[in-house]
């Protein structure tokens, strides 16, 4: 019976969303809802599994961890993307990479939830209500104010056009900015500076590589408005993080709206989880009913055609 382990299942859901009794009889499925505490420990418990399966981005299937694993035949990832995956050792060991399909929309629509959150204080005042005050903050208005977005793709494309419905203008940067987008969904092409310097909201919808990691640092914090607020719904290595904790500490930006961060997940005792500025959401961009729903019922659809020997999704 092929050995298949579910990985980084942190809330244990992935059998609300698969019969997984129905499969006992073909696989022999483990779950792991805990992250490993390092990669040696991910080897020793890993050993033995033919087939990983893997939310995005989680655990990272590393060129070592990858030749430790000597059984290993199928990695199935959730999307069609994963950077955690050293794809050029699966290709050496010959073992086989397929992802699923996932909503886009859901991340979007958590910008939206961080800067209306950032905008309306609703995390001060739903803790201030709790604890018995009433009307403690003063909240701004999104209408006529600019939102600067870093990246015009799937999800950028689509929290410009909210913005337009709440009266914003919308500015946009990046290091491949596609014109013919930004003139059908009437947003205005700027220069990074520009954006930063006349941005109240600014928010990051660009996939992270060598070009966008660290892309906001202190010099950048420094070009914002005093005023202006921060959403990260992309990568945490986009944002320099020390450097982040030091311009909310001493509040050179206003906030900022975060469901991304470069340790994930995010150290109990991490200076971000104390500055009463930062509004935090542990990575739920992507975590909905639906796309879990599509998540393990591809990744199943995928193992049996991987052992079938005729391999869907392929990742290469």
């Amino acid at each position: 019976m092929l050995k298949v382990a579910i990985l980084d299942d942190y809330q244990n859901v992935s059998q609300e969303f698969v019969d997984l009794k129905k499969l006992s009889g073909k696989y022999e499925i483990k779950i792991f809802s805990e992250p490993f505490k390092n990669e040696e420990e991910a080897i020793q418990k890993l050993k033995e599994f033919e087939a990983l399966l893997i939310m995005r981005e989680r655990t990272l299937i590393s060129k070592n961890l990858i030749n430790n694993l000597k059984k290993l035949k199928f990695i199935i990832t959730s999307g069609m993307r994963n950077k955690a995956i050293d794809l050029q050792a699966t290709k050496e060991k010959k073992i086989i990479v397929s992802g699923t399909e996932i909503n886009s929309n859901p991340a979007a629509e958590l910008t939206w939830a961080l800067i209306l959150g950032l905008a309306r204080n609703i995390k001060p005042e739903i803790d201030n209500m709790f604890q018995g005050y009433w009307q403690t903050t003063i909240g701004v208005e999104l209408k006529g104010k600019i939102l600067g977005l870093i990246g015009l793709g799937k999800i950028g494309s689509q929290v410009a056009k909210i913005a337009k419905a709440f009266g914003m203008q919308v500015v946009v940067w990046s290091e491949n900015l596609d014109l013919n987008k930004c003139k059908e969904l009437e947003v205005l092409p700027v220069s990074k500076e520009d954006l930063l310097k006349t941005s109240d909201f600014i928010s990051i919808h660009v996939v992270l590589g060598d070009r966008y990691k660290d892309l906001i640092k202190l010099k950048e914090f420094d070009i914002m408005k005093k005023t202006a607020f921060l959403i990260n719904t992309s990568r945490g290595q986009i944002v320099n993080e020390d450097d982040l904790i030091i311009a909310l500490s001493t509040n050179v930006i206003a906030g900022a709206g975060l469901d991304v961060y470069e340790k994930e997940p995010l150290p109990s005792d991490h200076k971000l989880r104390f500055l009463p500025n930062a509004l935090l959401v542990p990575h739920i961009g992507y975590v909905t009913a639906e796309n879990y729903s599509i998540f393990y019922t591809q990744m199943f659809e995928n193992l049996e055609a991987c052992v079938t020997g005729k391999a869907i999704r392929k990742i290469e």
